[in-house]
């Protein structure tokens, strides 16, 4: 297996269990990680059908960051059952999701979770 590898995604949106953070948003970061085949078709042919087209992953990420979540983590299990829909030579996924600046009280980066399926 191959991996492909998508870092540092950024998405102003709408997630947060508050409901000031559902009003007005705040910025996203999503690091995507996921094993597929790409030996023969993409690697030695150089044909876009014999792997995972970026554009389509992108689109999916950006679709459900659309959609408001209260918590990343119910956030992040909709991203990875709606790769595993589209694309069906695709395992092992790792995501990250990240809400910078969350509002902690503090001066705070940004709080993460990392789901892996």
């Amino acid at each position: 297996m191959n991996k492909i590898s998508i870092e540092g995604m950024v998405f102003y949106a709408n997630h947060g269990f508050y409901e000031e953070e559902n009003k007005i948003g705040g910025k996203f970061s999503v690091d995507l990680e996921f094993e597929t085949r790409f030996e023969s078709e993409a690697s030695e042919k150089d044909n876009i059908d014999g792997t995972v087209n970026y554009e389509q992953v992108y689109a999916i990420v950006e679709g459900e960051m659309k959609i408001t979540s209260k918590l990343l983590e119910h956030l992040a299990q909709r991203i990875i059952e709606r790769m595993y829909k589209t694309f069906n030579n695709i395992s092992n996924i790792r995501l990250k999701v990240s809400k910078l600046n969350p509002p902690l009280g503090g001066e705070v980066k940004a709080v993460s979770i990392i789901l892996e399926k």
